[in-house]
């Protein structure tokens, strides 16, 4: 019966994990406020790898959803289209190393230091406010890249350097990474398609990482723990890829005010509930 329980409430963090870590909400803001109210019954150091492992079941929807236009082998393209889909490749590689060079120096201070309610409730409110402040400033902008494949060098570079803005939790890596291609005059469509790109080296990296310390530490799981990690996984496989389907949809026709008001709310049930706990 325990276990059945357990398998429940990882059904449950799966299907956090798959809605939040693709819209500009931060998945951080919302496990801190799911493990409040249901707390698996893993180890501290388990969980602090599961909530970094359970991003890989998200990551496969992104390869599966977008996986023709991220083959460079399709026999469906031509010598054109592959070569454009290995340009986008280098784009995405350069634009993951800010972060990844940041992210890999400081993750054991930004455990210590930045995993906490008040962090957390702070950027949520913080980029809540700057998602209405840019899509009031940008009514009526003609964007200038409008296609993934016409993002430049550049404009991929200054978009990863946004990204490190996500190593803070309750950012969100989608919020900044699509906050900042707006800034650069992408659109929000290429925008979001290239932030999903980004998170396939980044999250995979990062959950390589959990487990590469994870297993260092001397610390082993129990088979319960490895069932709960794998049905995470599988459940936020299953909602990402109803949600990317239904963000990409969203964005060609709405803006992203909604999301800046759910932040500031979010961010401010956060702050009260500690604050009263």
């Amino acid at each position: 019966m325990e276990f059945l329980f357990e398998i429940l409430k990882a059904i449950l963090f799966g299907i956090v994990e798959g809605v939040t870590e693709w819209l500009p909400v931060s998945s951080t803001g919302h496990m801190i406020l799911l493990d409040e109210f249901v707390h698996l019954n893993v180890s501290e150091a388990f969980y602090e790898m599961f909530q970094v492992v359970i991003q890989l079941g998200a990551i496969l929807a992104v390869v599966l959803l977008f996986f023709h236009k991220l083959n460079p082998f399709s026999p469906k393209k031509n010598e054109t289209q592959k070569k454009d889909t290995w340009q986008l490749w280098f784009k995405v590689i350069v634009a993951v190393l800010p972060a990844a060079v940041i992210g890999v120096l400081l993750d054991d201070w930004m455990d210590a230091h930045l995993y906490n309610y008040v962090v957390v409730a702070i950027t949520l409110i913080v980029y809540g406010v700057a998602f209405i402040l840019m899509e009031k400033r940008n009514q009526g902008r003609e964007m200038k890249i409008t296609d993934v494949y016409a993002i430049d060098y550049r404009t991929a570079i200054f978009i990863g350097c946004f990204q490190c803005l996500s190593l803070i939790p309750g950012t969100s890596r989608s919020g900044a990474t699509i906050l900042g291609a707006i800034v650069l005059g992408v659109s929000r469509p290429a925008g979001a398609e290239f932030s999903f790109f980004l998170a396939i080296p980044v999250m995979l990296g990062a959950s390589a990482l959990k487990v590469l310390k994870f297993l260092l530490e001397g610390v082993s799981a129990t088979g319960q723990e490895l069932a709960v990690l794998l049905v995470g996984c599988v459940v936020s496989f299953i909602v990402s890829l109803l949600v990317i389907k239904a963000l990409m949809e969203y964005v060609r026709k709405h803006s992203f005010a909604s999301f800046g008001i759910y932040r500031i709310a979010l961010g401010a049930l956060v702050l009260g509930y500690f604050l009263l706990k």
